[in-house]
């Protein structure tokens, strides 16, 4: 009777063993994978935390055609040391500044960047809103309230 075991085996234990263990650890990684709208929080929140403020317009509101989902996209503008940026952001999310985004067109606003990528702004979070949200001001900020 031999002890020795034969090589095929010991391999065929092996590779056994090396799958399982993919399996797990993609099923890790899908299951700590982040949706797109958990990453745009979170991008959101990381502005408003690490963000400078500077005063901004709202130049437009965005909004697809009735039978597609309700995207409100508000597209304002404002200038950080001479270079005026253009860009939106999907309110979405935020109920309170989605509900009132109509009323904001044309108006001053804050906005908060990010000092190495001023691309990187924000007119709203979760935390903070660049404009008075309460039902007293209808989401309009006099100009002398915003923040530069």
């Amino acid at each position: 009777m031999s002890s020795f075991t034969p090589l095929p085996a010991i391999v065929a234990g092996a590779g056994a063993v090396v799958s399982v263990g993919a399996w797990v650890l993609t099923r890790v990684a899908r299951w700590r994978r982040k949706s797109p709208e958990e990453l745009e929080r979170l991008r959101r929140l990381e502005v408003n935390r690490r963000g400078r403020i500077t005063g901004g317009q709202i130049v437009d509101l965005l909004e697809p055609e009735p039978p597609e989902p309700a995207v409100r996209f508000l597209v304002y503008k404002y200038e950080v040391a001479g270079v005026t940026y253009e860009v939106s952001q999907n309110v979405s999310a935020l109920p309170d500044v989605a509900s009132r985004a109509h009323l904001m067109l044309g108006q001053l606003t804050s906005v908060k960047y990010e000092p190495q990528t001023p691309t990187n702004s924000i007119i709203a979070c979760e935390e903070w809103c660049g404009w008075e949200v309460g039902p007293a001001s209808a989401g309009v900020r006099e100009e002398s309230e915003i923040i530069r």
